[in-house]
């Protein structure tokens, strides 16, 4: 019986829509939650309009449900898949990957591989672009999901922010609050460990020089192999676009994109986030 397989993500991996129509993949959407009501990360509630309400108004958030992850596993059975890969957000940064697969235990008609990404934003989205394509070009199960792991040990996630309180607030600074305080002057560059968690990669004196860090690793990645290269903000447009430009032009770039983050990371990071994303092809 030929493999019919349909690729399962959260809307956290910030992969653009255009890559979620083309290749039918299934997000599972997070949610924003203020006081008097609950929307559906990407659904309902896009990033501009978390960002416009703070910092007077800052919502909580919480993962996919559960009724919705059975809801999408229906789904994929009743168009007839056979296999499933889902690919989810670090689970040292969300609960999702864990809901997903304690949700898959109980399905015994879908042959199910839920993989912990151990990143976030397009650090994921790259991993579910892959694995799309390969799906695409008939790879078999088994290999696509070997694909995956090889392409999940060269993804890297680094960015900046404009203030350090909303990591703080969501309870996500982790490793970073080292630098708290003692470094008030000073920006991080948080990127994500091999633990899936964040921590502080190096810091810079002050925006400016923060970006000239951000371009350096960059350059580094590039310089000796090629790089599929994601630029991402949140609520800092004309930066992204600034710094995908200058990116543009470097050597070994294969593919470059910019997105924005998901309103639910939003939330966490506040207005000003910049980040880069990039993979080894």
């Amino acid at each position: 019986m030929k493999e019919k397989i349909a690729l399962l993500t959260d809307s956290m991996c910030d992969l653009p829509n255009e890559f979620i129509q083309k290749f039918k993949v299934k997000v599972l959407p997070a949610k924003v939650v203020y006081p008097d009501h609950e929307y559906s990360d990407r659904v309902e509630i896009q990033p501009e309009e978390v960002y416009s309400r703070m910092p007077e108004e800052i919502p909580t958030t919480s993962l996919p449900s559960l009724d919705e992850i059975k809801q999408a596993l229906e789904e994929i059975r009743s168009e007839g898949f056979t296999h499933v890969l889902a690919v989810h957000i670090s689970s040292g940064l969300s609960g999702t990957f864990n809901a997903v697969e304690f949700i898959c235990r109980d399905v015994h008609d879908l042959t199910i591989k839920v993989i912990d990404s151990k990143t976030l934003s397009m650090g994921t989205g790259w991993i579910v672009l892959e694995a799309a394509r390969n799906i695409k070009n008939g790879l078999s199960f088994e290999k696509v999901i070997e694909r995956v792991h090889k392409l999940q040990e060269s993804a890297r996630v680094y960015y900046i922010l404009e203030t350090l309180e909303y990591l703080r607030r969501g309870g996500r600074i982790g490793k970073v609050a080292a630098v708290l305080g003692e470094f008030l002057h000073l920006k991080p560059v948080i990127s994500v460990g091999e633990d899936g968690k964040y921590f502080t990669y190096c810091k810079a004196k002050g925006r400016k020089k923060s970006i000239e860090k951000l371009v350096q690793i960059v350059e580094a990645a590039a310089s000796e192999k090629e790089i599929n290269l994601a630029v991402v903000h949140g609520g800092a447009q004309q930066e992204c676009q600034k710094l995908a430009e200058r990116l543009r032009k470097l050597p070994n770039i294969k593919e470059l994109m910019s997105s924005d983050i998901s309103p639910v990371l939003g939330v966490h990071t506040g207005p000003g986030l910049l980040g880069v994303c990039f993979h080894e092809v």
